[in-house]
């Protein structure tokens, strides 16, 4: 902020904390919408845009955005922040995903990172054949799940003549879902929950052997699996067939977004189009919480450049520079996303436990999050 508040003196921004947007944050912000005290700028995750868009509670800014400013960003993180010709923010970070794994653990059986899903299972199996307390992943829930099935292209939402469509039951997701299915009921998928402290202990002494994961992921898996320095590499995300185009799913990502009731349309679009391609400001958001930009003029920061004792020395950014361009950019998030997800995860916490189904969890979410759009207002397609 201070850097640029000493850049445009005409045009100065203040920074307030709140709460993360699903403790609490994001409500805070919908409340002050609603109270016409909102800020221009907020920061949100992509996934929860439509959502509030749904609700009329951000600003279109097409008007203040050029052809030069669309161009700047990936093309999946622009497609993040505009609903038809709207534009409702600025994209700052993207999740393309990778394979994180132990190189130690992988080293020891004579396994190479898996370059498809098939070699993955395989190795899998060795990898608890060798410990029954070794597993080759842990359960995946919401958006980290859903960046399995945006690698291949199975949606959850889209358009269709001004209607929403909601599509977590198709067949490319029950593809998705099938395979992962058969991980756990083989018993190859850990009990650990992500994020949880059993998750962290497992990633430092080598019993859950691999995180599908976004870019990001890198700064939790240093920050909470300590022990684990040194043992971790990473590799491309598997593929579903060899030899066709490589794909990449994205987990997570945001944007600075603007309110409705901004009087000041222009400066906020500048402030948000600054945090995103500013060279200096998205370095340390590098350092410090290992975001990945989504702007293309930055993919060359020193900080992406760097050599990661953590990870063996390996440069990590060089996979997911890779990865970036593989992500498709056809993926819709819906407008009732924090019901969605929250009806997804009770039936996907059932299904890795083994009472239920992943493909059954998506069917249900599907048929919840339908009744709730009707129940909104909200128009539906087939």
């Amino acid at each position: 902020m201070k850097a640029f508040n000493a850049s445009h003196p005409n045009t100065q921004v203040t920074y307030q904390t709140v709460q993360p947007g699903a403790k609490g944050g994001y409500q805070k912000m919908l409340n002050a919408v609603k109270a016409g005290n909102a800020p221009c700028l907020a920061q949100v995750g992509y996934e929860t845009l439509p959502s509030f868009a749904a609700q009329g509670a951000l600003k279109n800014v097409a008007d203040q955005v050029t052809a030069a400013d669309q161009g700047d960003f990936q093309e999946a993180a622009w497609k993040s922040v505009t609903l038809g010709d709207q534009v409702y923010g600025a994209p700052v970070d993207s999740g393309p995903m990778a394979l994180f794994y132990n190189k130690r653990i992988f080293d020891s059986l004579g396994l190479k990172p898996p370059a498809t899903w098939a070699e993955y299972r395989t190795a899998a199996k060795k990898i608890h054949a060798s410990d029954p307390q070794r597993y080759i992943s842990s359960p995946y829930l919401d958006y980290d799940y859903a960046g399995l099935a945006w690698q291949t292209d199975a949606g959850w939402f889209g358009v269709k003549d001004d209607a929403w469509q909601v599509t977590m039951d198709s067949p490319a997701n029950r593809k998705v879902a099938d395979y992962w299915q058969g991980l756990a009921d083989d018993k190859l998928i850990s009990s650990a929950p992500m994020y949880d402290q059993a998750w962290y202990t497992g990633l430092g002494d080598g019993s859950i052997a691999t995180v599908v994961g976004a870019v990001w992921q890198a700064g939790v898996i240093k920050g909470g699996a300590k022990k684990g320095a040194g043992q971790w590499a990473v590799a491309p995300m598997p593929q579903w067939a060899a030899g066709t185009p490589p794909q990449a799913g994205n987990a997570g990502g945001s944007a600075t977004a603007v309110l409705k009731g901004c009087e000041q349309p222009k400066a906020a679009w500048e402030f948000a189009h600054w945090l995103a391609t500013d060279r200096t400001a998205f370095g340390g958001l590098v350092e410090k919480a290992a975001l990945y930009p989504a702007a293309t003029q930055l993919l060359d920061l020193p900080q992406l450049k760097k050599a990661d004792p953590y990870f063996g020395g390996q440069k990590i950014y060089d996979v997911f520079a890779r990865s970036a361009p593989r992500v498709g950019s056809q993926w819709v998030w819906g407008p009732l996303m924090t019901k969605t997800a929250a009806d997804l995860d009770d039936g996907l916490g059932k299904a890795w436990a083994g009472k239920g189904t992943i493909a059954g969890a998506l069917r249900t979410a599907q048929e919840k999050t339908v009744a709730e759009m009707q129940k909104q207002g909200l128009r539906t397609a087939d």
